[in-house]
């Protein structure tokens, strides 16, 4: 299989400071990274790193909020902090040299009043990032790892970006929540593949390392190169023993899968 690799330093190397996370990951071996929310950190420190390096930053998220909060943008009365955080994700983003944006939705349990505010925020986003050549993304979580989150189904999804309406509207495709929530792996692909902009790996039930639990990833990775993505693959997992390093042999054995 033909695909690059992108370590999640949101979750990998997590002890160390972000630029160091770079340098991490290129040392293991990694094609690209991507974080959750870089935004301690100075652009040009960041981009420093990667220009040393010569990784890409594939994508991160906008900012979570206040504490207890996943996401702003689909919560009744914070729209204007909600677009702020697009805002700041986006110049970001912008700055990293990152196509991907994923815009966090927060915690609505579906409401159709939050579900109207998310698309109306998700349609300033995509205005936004289009004039940075930029791809605006959102993801269903599993209420196992984040309870009451706005949605968790690819079906979903999908209505969410069809209401969006714009080019720049994709999915972020996560084998583990997508897993939890609904199986049928190959179905989902095969369906919805054309909505893809990014892809998310880890092992099910306990979120570790990709070579173990019960996705069978050297099968549902060859539907989905057959199935036309081309993109990253994102080892968005963590860690099972006491470091990242000493469970990084998966990752040689995926690059070298036929």
């Amino acid at each position: 299989m033909s695909f690059k690799y992108s370590a999640n330093i949101g979750f990998l190397w997590d002890h160390l400071p972000l630029p160091e996370r770079i340098n991490a990951a290129a040392t293991a071996g990694f094609d690209a990274v991507e974080c959750h929310f870089p935004y301690e950190y100075q652009i040009a420190e960041i981009k420093s790193a990667l220009d040393s390096t010569g990784l890409p930053m594939v994508g991160l998220n906008t900012a979570l909020g206040p504490q207890g909060s996943f996401g702003l943008a689909a919560i009744a009365g914070q729209q204007s902090k909600a677009r702020e955080l697009i805002d700041q994700a986006i110049e970001y983003a912008a700055g990293l040299g990152a196509k991907n944006v994923n815009v966090v939705a927060g915690l609505t349990s579906g409401a159709v009043e939050a579900n109207e505010l998310y698309i109306k925020n998700l349609m300033y986003a995509c205005d936004a990032a289009d004039q940075h050549g930029i791809t605006i993304m959102i993801e269903p979580l599993n209420a196992r790892a984040v309870a009451d989150y706005h949605f968790s189904t690819i079906e979903q999804a999908v209505e969410i970006i069809d209401n969006v309406d714009a080019k720049n509207m994709k999915l972020m495709f996560d084998f583990f929540h997508a897993q939890i929530v609904q199986g049928d792996l190959e179905t989902l692909i095969r369906r919805y593949v054309s909505y893809f902009a990014h892809i998310q790996i880890s092992a099910v039930h306990d979120r570790g390392e990709p070579d173990e639990g019960e996705i069978n990833y050297p099968y549902v990775l060859g539907v989905l190169e057959k199935a036309g993505y081309s993109g990253y693959i994102g080892a968005e997992y963590k860690p099972r023993g006491d470091s990242v390093d000493s469970g990084l042999s998966w990752l040689k054995t995926f690059q070298q899968m036929q």
